[in-house]
């Protein structure tokens, strides 16, 4: 099974979706001889996906508030009405509005003998604000050895602590690879936000090798 792609698209993931991805994902590492990394990759999948759905919401829900989302002060209304509002509880409810407002949330494995890449993907870009938030929790989650810390210092919260990519920093750093193998990729011309975890399965590169975690096109 080297060097293929597996993909799948989901609108609002639930229990069946998540048994999907976790076949999915233990066939794949199974097929590479390391199942020890199911761990990492389904709890980084998980938590990159519901980033993915929440940003995909949020726009629908911006434009129910008939608020523009690309100016700042609707922004910043239309945020504090988010935060207070939504949890993962209501997430079904948009599944039927994701698909009639064409969002998706779209997971790809990419996987050979050395090297395991996730790709979680909306099919919009990042706005300027979110692209800023975005890099404020890279470089916040470098605070961060564990999970405890971070919950002891922020708290539960809907959307603004960064936890996803805290979560997935402190899964790699954990399993023994660098951090910086986390990077999203936002393109307007593309109309596309890819969330990509890169893991190489013979050996881990060095720091000083790997690029900014923020690419903004």
């Amino acid at each position: 099974m080297a060097g293929k792609k597996i993909s799948m698209i989901t609108y609002v993931m639930g229990d069946i979706g998540e048994a999907k991805l976790k076949y999915i994902l233990l066939k794949i590492l199974s097929s590479v001889g390391r199942e020890d990394l199911m761990e990492l990759f389904y709890t980084a999948a998980k938590e990159l996906i519901v980033n993915s759905t929440k940003a995909a919401i949020k726009r629908i829900i911006f434009e129910e508030l008939r608020l523009n989302i690309q100016n700042l002060e609707d922004y910043e209304e239309g945020m504090k009405l988010f935060k207070s509002s939504l949890n993962e509880r209501k997430f079904p409810t948009y599944k039927r509005k994701m698909r009639e407002s064409g969002l998706f949330v779209k997971i790809t494995c990419i996987y050979q003998k050395h090297k395991i890449d996730l790709e979680i993907r909306n099919n919009f870009p990042l706005l300027p604000i979110e692209a800023e938030r975005v890099k404020e929790k890279f470089i916040n989650a470098k605070k961060y050895d564990n999970l405890f810390e971070f919950f002891m210092e922020h708290g539960d919260s809907t959307e603004g602590a960064g936890m996803g990519i805290t979560m997935v920093e402190i899964l790699l750093s954990q399993s023994g690879f660098d951090r910086r193998l986390f990077s999203i990729y936002s393109s307007e011309r593309k109309k596309e936000t890819v969330a990509r975890v890169e893991v190489p399965l013979d050996e881990i590169p060095k720091s000083n090798g790997i690029p900014e975690q923020l690419f903004v096109e």
